[in-house]
């Protein structure tokens, strides 16, 4: 298992903050977060995205912010040179994921085309 330096996935201050928040809740020391892509939705790909606790052997791993983070391979070039945010704002609250490589995406905004 290699580590990676922060360049496929970036994660903002308010994101690292909020994953933090949470994985505390959860009470366990060893958890990661895992983003991943999936066949699904719509358009063809939706994000997998939770915490945690088993590394697979070709799994990107690398911490950012306080925040360790796991990408299956699959996935990297789905996702390469991504932003991971958290915004909270008068439409509601959640994680979003500013990608460069999405072409297109449904009209729900559930899953995305690369």
């Amino acid at each position: 298992m290699e580590q990676k330096q922060a360049t496929i996935v970036n994660i903002t201050d308010n994101a690292a903050e909020k994953v933090k928040t949470l994985m505390a809740q959860e009470g366990e020391e060893d958890l990661a977060l895992r983003i991943g892509v999936r066949p699904g939705g719509c358009s063809g790909f939706q994000y997998s995205i939770y915490f945690d606790d088993e590394i697979a052997a070709d799994d990107e791993v690398f911490e950012t912010k306080g925040v360790r983070m796991l990408i299956d391979a699959m996935s990297v070039p789905y996702i390469m040179g991504s932003e991971f945010d958290y915004v909270d704002g008068l439409m509601g609250a959640g994680f979003a994921v500013n990608n460069p490589n999405v072409q297109g995406g449904c009209g729900c905004g559930s899953s995305f085309t690369c």
